[in-house]
């Protein structure tokens, strides 16, 4: 069902939806018009690159989400159990449980990774980085801290593909939270 947009900012939820139903290759102007309820012309008023604006929008919204919600509380707390705690509870929210692709991680296996392979490779390494600098206290090394925010991060990414996959959102659920015990 459409949804009234009218504002930019208002389509940029949706437009998110959309290509994580249907890929970035898979979005057409027409499924975008669907679901916004906004024409052509006025799609192109709001992104005037059209559908790579489009995508990168989104995708600078992702980014300011995660910069919120997961990097700088990463980054900042003086509480790093607390923080690691509030990440894993912001990611089972945000991917709805396992329900919802994790759109970067879609573009990042699609034909159109390069296009946007700045925006990809950034956000994978901020999350690293972010996760490292909260679990240095737990290891005795750099490198292992970065090595298990690797893991981390690949575990989460594997766990929606793999619920998605099955069918089983709960499979996201239980994973995110054994990560979330093991810690």
């Amino acid at each position: 069902m459409a949804r009234l947009v009218s504002e930019k900012a208002d389509v940029i939820p949706v437009l998110a939806e959309v290509f994580r139903e249907h890929g970035y290759e898979g979005t057409s102007l027409s499924l975008i018009s669907q679901a916004t309820g906004l024409g052509k012309g006025s799609l192109y008023h709001f992104f005037p690159g059209g559908k790579d604006e489009m995508m990168t929008s989104v995708l600078a919204a992702i980014d300011h989400w995660f910069e919120t919600e997961i990097f700088q509380p990463l980054l900042t707390s003086t509480q790093p159990a607390a923080s690691l705690e509030a990440m894993f509870e912001a990611v089972l929210a945000y991917f709805a449980s396992g329900q919802r692709v994790c759109l970067v991680g879609l573009l990042g296996l699609s034909n159109s990774r390069d296009r946007f392979a700045d925006a990809i490779r950034t956000y994978f390494i901020r999350w690293v980085q972010a996760l490292t600098t909260a679990l240095r206290g737990r290891h005795a090394t750099e490198q292992a801290a970065r090595e298990h925010a690797e893991q981390i991060v690949a575990g989460i990414q594997g766990a929606i593909v793999l619920a998605r996959a099955l069918d089983a959102p709960d499979v996201f659920a239980r994973i995110v939270g054994e990560m979330k015990r093991r810690l």
